[in-house]
């Protein structure tokens, strides 16, 4: 959107902009009266616009000239090294960093190496409804679809070939081994070794020799688990750890009709005992609530599925197949027994579900994806500023613009809408088909594109939204940034703890606070269509700002409505009655004025902020301090803040026009 002074609403913005502090800095300041010399203010100049000083050639050719000149600054102005410059001070003036504000969600990140023996996996705590504990990962030795093979039979002194079976009747894996879980429930002994401890006794390699070698009693043939000493598989008897409160009184030995043990239960259990019983691990998986094909693995049981090969994902450029857990290897869309989506989050506790085509519900091992997701998150803003700046535009077009950039993961997390998911809240910015396709992997490559209409400049970008995650911190950095102006509590002597004023739920009228919050709540409210703590942009048609189903989810108690109502009032506030239920947070306690700046978003607040002046004033004065390194004097204020605003707002808003203006003005020249 084009930047003009049309006189559009300066009375309501001079009403937002209300009598905040503006930055000065008081003491006294002489006239310029002697200037510095012509070296001095050429590296001086250098040193601020390239951040280097001035070769050999360049000093020479400026005392040829006797001067630097206007032309000489804009030449420097072209470099890349300016743009640097620029690009730098636009990263701390965003403070575009998200690291710590965006979820790092590991549970959708993969371990593993994709190598033989070493699957991708998704192992952290999205294991634990899959295989039964959270770290598991499945069985690298056994290809799924030949699990029924004797060779892959890791406990034939239980299991069967006939009790194996690779997937259900939908294709869904099932499991191919299993382990007691030594970590919550179990202490597991090896019982093929020597009395060194050390030595393999290589006469007993699984639990039937073990009985023969009198190294375990028959009736414990059950609680015999053939699980991995390093590489080699070994007998080991497991029985519920004696260290564990939970399980050291699971003392009770339940037996079948052939005298072997099945369980172990607590022989007189307390009301209220959450663990009672833990029986025999098995290839068998249990129905959560009676569901078919909802899947839960046995209390205590490490149940494993085994790998498929698969091409390589998303985050690689290319190479031969590789390893993937065949849970996690799947791409279906739904739970084809439940049909319940697998597009969510929860695709990670849904054994049919999986990371999807090309792994794209998932992340990289190690982090790397979200590092670079986020890497991209923080330089977005920049672009935005860097091709203001770089066309000579008007300035304050880098808080209006719909034009940004993407490279490699930015573009495929916007175009493919299952990137991300658990990870982050955001809409893309534009249609997918309107999108740069730019392959995950070129993440130095970044293409423009135009976002929808409902986007302004930085102000609506992932790394602000993240980073100032409220409505309230997000104008008030706004001000800060580009207004210079702070909301300081009142001074004021709040009324008494009594006083009802103090339990008003609108911060726009509660005593002690209405003071700063009558300004930050309407102004605030231009982002009320971006949800708080995400990008996600709360499309009308989507989100109404009254939706009946929310309100009547809220009604009935369901406070989640299965996690569709996320974004509305589902919990009636004191003295607010029910009246709000069902109602868009955004639209609160709003006037229909505010109603109007959520609808209008932050371009309508940029321009009317551009008609009080405020704006280029505070973009002096941030400039002014950038390359003099200090803030304006009172007496410097009067003598070139209105002048260099002035001549700003005429040339434009052409940031290189001011920045001109200042490092050729008598101020920055001076010898204080």
């Amino acid at each position: 959107m084009p930047l003009a002074r049309s006189v559009l609403a300066p009375l309501a913005a001079i009403a937002l902009l209300g009598s905040l502090p503006a930055w000065a800095e008081d003491g006294p300041v002489c006239a310029p009266v002697t200037t510095i010399p012509l070296e001095r203010h050429l590296r001086q100049l250098s040193l601020d616009l390239l951040g280097r000083p001035p070769t050999i050639e360049e000093y020479e050719a400026a005392r040829a000239k006797g001067s630097v000149s206007a032309e000489d600054v804009r030449e420097l102005m072209k470099s890349d090294a300016f743009y640097a410059r620029m690009r730098a001070y636009h990263r701390a003036l965003l403070w575009s960093n998200v690291s710590s504000s965006v979820n790092n969600n590991t549970n959708t990140r993969v371990t593993g190496t994709g190598l033989d023996k070493s699957p991708f996996a998704l192992s952290n705590n999205s294991s634990g409804p899959i295989r039964g504990g959270n770290g598991a990962t499945c069985d690298g030795y056994i290809p799924q679809a030949e699990c029924f093979k004797k060779e892959y039979l890791q406990d034939a002194h239980v299991d069967s070939e006939d009790s194996k079976r690779c997937y259900d009747a939908r294709g869904v894996p099932m499991p191919v081994s299993w382990d007691y879980d030594e970590t919550l429930y179990y202490k597991c002994d090896q019982l093929n070794l020597l009395a060194d401890g050390k030595t393999v006794d290589t006469s007993i390699p699984d639990c039937n020799a073990a009985v023969t070698a009198k190294k375990l009693d028959a009736k414990y043939l059950y609680f015999c688990d053939m699980r991995r000493a390093g590489t080699a598989l070994a007998p080991h008897l497991c029985k519920p750890s004696p260290s564990k409160t939970t399980t050291a009184v699971l003392t009770e030995e339940k037996l079948d009709s052939a005298g072997k043990v099945i369980a172990f239960a607590h022989p007189n259990p307390p009301a209220g005992t959450s663990l009672t019983e833990l029986k025999r691990c098995t290839l068998s998986l249990e129905l959560k609530n009676g569901i078919e094909g909802s899947y839960a693995p046995q209390r205590g049981c490490l149940e494993r599925e085994g790998f498929v090969k698969k091409a390589v994902p998303y985050w690689s450029a290319g190479g031969p197949e590789v390893y993937v857990c065949a849970v996690n290897a799947q791409e279906r869309s739904e739970n084809p027994w439940t049909k319940e989506s697998c597009t969510t989050s929860r695709f990670t506790g849904d054994r049919s579900c999986g990371c999807g085509e090309n792994m794209r519900r998932c992340e990289a091992p190690g982090g790397a994806t979200h590092t670079a997701r986020v890497a991209a998150f923080n330089e977005e803003p920049e672009r935005i500023a860097d091709a203001v700046v770089k066309n000579d535009e008007p300035y304050f077009n880098i808080l209006t613009t719909r034009r940004s950039f993407v490279n490699g993961p930015l573009s495929q997390l916007y175009r493919d809408g299952q990137q991300g998911v658990g990870v982050f809240s955001l809409t893309s910015p534009a249609p997918a088909e309107t999108l740069p396709d730019v392959p995950y992997t070129e993440r130095d490559r970044w293409d423009a594109y135009v976002r929808g209409p409902q986007h302004s400049g930085v102000l609506t970008s992932p790394a602000f939204l993240y980073r100032f995650p409220t409505q309230r911190a997000r104008v008030n950095h706004f001000y800060s940034a580009f207004l210079c102006k702070a909301f300081v509590p009142s001074s004021n002597k709040p009324p008494p703890a009594e006083d009802a004023c103090n339990r008003e739920n609108n911060l726009a009228k509660r005593c002690a606070c209405k003071d700063c919050h009558a300004t930050i709540e309407p102004t605030g409210a231009h982002w009320g269509r971006f949800a708080e703590r995400g990008a996600l942009y709360l499309e009308p048609s989507r989100f109404p700002r009254y939706d009946p189903k929310c309100e009547a989810c809220a009604i009935a108690g369901n406070v989640s409505c299965n996690g569709e109502c996320a974004q509305y009032v589902m919990q009636a506030y004191d003295g607010d009655g029910a009246e709000s239920l069902g109602r868009l947070t955004s639209y609160l306690y709003r006037t229909p004025e505010e109603e109007q700046n959520i609808e209008g978003g932050p371009q309508v607040l940029v321009q009317r902020m551009l008609q009080t002046g405020a704006m280029e004033r505070c973009t002096v004065q941030r400039i002014w301090r950038e390359f003099l390194g200090r803030s304006m004097t009172s007496q410097e204020q009067v003598l070139y803040l209105d002048s260099f605003a002035n001549d700003f707002a005429r040339d434009n808003y052409s940031l290189k026009g001011l920045i001109e203006r200042l490092v050729l003005s008598d101020a920055y020249r001076r010898i204080d």
